[in-house]
């Protein structure tokens, strides 16, 4: 009988050829990682038949697999030491990951803030009680196929716990940044650990050259205890012909409180995938988000939010602007376990269209099992309203001037519900900066 099987991509016969060519030098689990390339190599690269997938086919979308990227040699670490930094005027404990590596050399985190421990990806591994304690993997789907592909190739990252109680000052900020010559593909990978009553600021920033067509396939888990809050803020202005592929694992335990920003205005194919489980009764999540697409970028936006038990509450907000021949997908299931009674979520997408040929598709969904709820969800894309802009420049604002206004003044309701001042200030300020771009 004649056999049927998978046919691969030039893509996926080079993602396979630099895991033969790679698995036996990379550090860490290889039993963990071994099982994912394995899934990988099931399923291959999603595409539109899949349905989480289907506005952002990977096999059309990544024609090509990039090599390995190789640990920062010194003119790499200079060239990363040499940038200007998307929020240079932020005080932060700053751990600089460079080509997927942590660049000791430059950063200033051996010293951290008491109750704050940072340890290298790999000697978080390489310590039995503490990897033992602490799971790699256990609030990331294992199935998911950007996930696999990050667990099978991770080169770096950090493993960062704050302990019970305590209040770090400063905001943890995690700077990735590809200083290749060549494109290349860089995997980090970082679990965040913030034990009870904790509170901590995590930043984390993406950015590379402008003119490589790099990829960047990135994991980031977060274990909030009960009573902790944690504020993410997240900057993803890679350069304009990268490749972004991000996955984010969150549990969050009773009485937790985790507030989560990504602003989206760099790469050419961006997807940013969220999971949140809300573990423990009485939590508060809230996901939000920006996105400023131009040119023929296209960005993902792709959330699963789980109340596993009641009396919890989560709110998703995310504004896209869209010019040119950009598009933007927004796909957010909440689901509502039969346990979870007395839930209260709501999750809303709104588009700004600045052109007739971009597009916008959102695919908000609800999953409810349980009774006693209040959940909700909307989606909306249209024009710049022009009643609004009518009364502006009657009013004597330019036309240019009333629309970024108005486009400045969309955005900033998500804007407005980050916590951290300075951070607020750099996301604005980088909102200026599009629409100054764009005029």
């Amino acid at each position: 009988m004649a056999q049927v099987g998978l046919l691969r991509t030039e893509a996926e016969k080079r993602i396979a050829a630099e895991w033969a060519g790679a698995k036996a030098h990379l550090p860490g689990p290889a039993n963990l990682r071994e099982a994912a390339f394995r899934r990988f190599e099931t399923v291959g690269l999603p595409h539109r038949r899949i349905e989480e997938w289907k506005y952002t086919d990977l096999r059309t979308l990544m024609r090509e697999a990039k090599p390995l990227a190789l640990a920062p040699d010194a003119s790499a670490l200079a060239r990363a030491g040499a940038a200007g930094g998307i929020i240079a005027g932020i005080d932060a404990h700053r751990v600089p990951i460079v080509n997927g590596f942590v660049a000791s050399p430059a950063s200033d985190w051996s010293s951290p803030e008491p109750g704050v421990r940072l340890l290298e990806l790999f000697a978080f591994l390489a310590d039995p009680q503490l990897s033992a304690a602490h799971r790699l993997g256990g609030t990331l789907p294992a199935d998911d196929v950007a996930v696999a592909l990050n667990t099978a190739f991770m080169t770096g990252g950090v493993f960062l716990s704050v302990a019970r109680d305590t209040k770090v000052e400063l905001p943890i900020h995690i700077a990735h940044m590809f200083a290749g010559e060549e494109a290349a593909a860089m995997f980090p990978r970082s679990l965040v650990v913030v034990e009870p009553g904790a509170r901590v600021t995590l930043i984390e920033t993406f950015e590379g050259p402008a003119k490589l067509d790099y990829q960047v396939h990135a994991a980031l888990e977060l274990v909030i205890g009960d009573g902790a809050e944690v504020e993410r803020i997240r900057f993803v202005e890679e350069g304009i012909g990268a490749m972004h592929l991000s996955s984010v694992g969150i549990a969050l335990g009773a009485g937790a409180k985790y507030d989560d920003f990504t602003l989206t205005n760099g790469g050419a194919v961006v997807r940013n995938q969220v999971f949140a489980r809300c573990a423990g009764a009485d939590t508060k999540l809230g996901i939000r988000g920006v996105n400023l697409l131009r040119g023929k970028q296209h960005a993902d936006t792709t959330l699963l939010v789980d109340h596993a038990v009641g009396d919890c509450e989560s709110r998703e907000m995310f504004r896209s602007v869209l010019d040119d021949q950009s598009r933007n997908v927004f796909q957010g299931k909440i689901i509502v376990r039969p346990d979870a009674q007395k839930t209260d979520a709501r999750m809303m997408s709104n588009a700004l269209m600045l052109s007739n040929d971009a597009e916008a598709d959102n695919k908000p969904e609800l999953e409810i099992f349980a009774d006693d709820v209040q959940c909700g969800h909307g989606a909306t894309s249209g024009a710049i309203d022009e009643d609004l802009k009518f009364y502006l420049r009657a009013r004597g604002i330019p036309a240019a001037e009333a629309e970024a206004l108005l486009i400045q003044s969309f955005v900033g309701e998500a804007i407005d519900a980050v916590a951290h001042e300075n951070a607020r200030d750099a996301l604005s300020a980088a909102v200026l900066g599009w629409l100054q771009a764009r005029a």
